[in-house]
């Protein structure tokens, strides 16, 4: 719920409220990988990206039982449950840091990063991303296997060498992928929850090199499945299998109509 996959000329890594809405029409879709963008606009490739409804709920106030220091259960379990998360994410980031978004990754750098993002994933506070208002703002992919995002085939001149952001706007079911230095590609889609945690995502306006806009010819579509949240990082898993983290960069961020 898930950035953008990044070739010579492609771009990690989420309604007003949460509805239930039917899988797509049984006619079969091109399914894309998620966060890229098209080589060129007559074959566009697939944006991963994330997306997220309003609120539908206000968190339910746990029951706390007085300690015999006047310290609820509950509270000292959250604290505990605090520190692991920040353990964590400072163990992923220390594990990402040298990998250049993962373009320098080894097999054994890809498990242990993997590893890392299941502890967090299995600890996730938040179990319906899809209704949380953290997902709105502009994220910057940080870390992903997507070699369609990497192109890691492609001399490193080549490759998207700038900062990928994925921004995603609630209230619109907008979302936008954008590539820096050198490409300055973008492309916006609709958003279409499938769950509370999974979202599909229909193409339609693709801008290359910052400046020619061009209607998405074809029916590419993507799926990206939202795993962790929070305030400062999301992490997305693929249809592919690939995986995705993002960290957040600018919370007011809107997503242009």
């Amino acid at each position: 719920m898930a950035l953008s996959s990044y070739h010579a000329s492609s771009c990690c890594g989420c309604a007003t409220q949460f509805r239930s809405l039917r899988p797509p029409p049984p006619a079969p879709p091109i399914l894309v990988s998620p966060f890229s963008l098209p080589p060129t606009p007559a074959a566009p490739d697939a944006l991963a990206i994330s997306l997220h409804a309003r609120k539908l709920f206000a968190g339910a106030r746990a029951a706390s039982f007085p300690s015999r220091r006047g310290v609820s259960f509950f509270s000292g379990l959250a604290t505990r449950g605090g520190e692991d998360v920040r353990r964590l994410k400072e163990e992923l980031l220390g594990a990402i840091a040298p990998l250049d978004r993962g373009a320098e990754a080894t097999p054994d750098d890809q498990l242990r990063v993997d590893q890392i993002a299941r502890k967090l994933e299995a600890i996730n506070t938040v179990k319906e991303p899809l209704q949380s208002d953290m997902l709105n703002g502009k994220w910057e992919l940080i870390y992903t296997t997507s070699k369609s995002v990497l192109q890691t085939q492609r001399p490193k001149f080549l490759r998207p060498n700038g900062k990928i952001y994925q921004a995603i706007n609630v209230d619109t079911l907008r979302a936008q992928n954008m590539e820096t230095w050198p490409f300055f590609n973008q492309v916006t889609a609709n958003l279409v929850p499938l769950n509370a945690r999974r979202v599909a995502v229909k193409f339609d306006f693709f801008r290359i090199a910052g400046l020619i806009s061009i209607r998405n010819p074809g029916s590419g579509r993507g799926q990206l499945e939202i795993t962790y949240l929070d305030e400062e990082l999301r992490i997305s898993r693929g249809d592919k299998g690939n995986l995705f983290i993002l960290k957040m960069v600018d919370p007011s961020y809107r997503v242009p109509l």
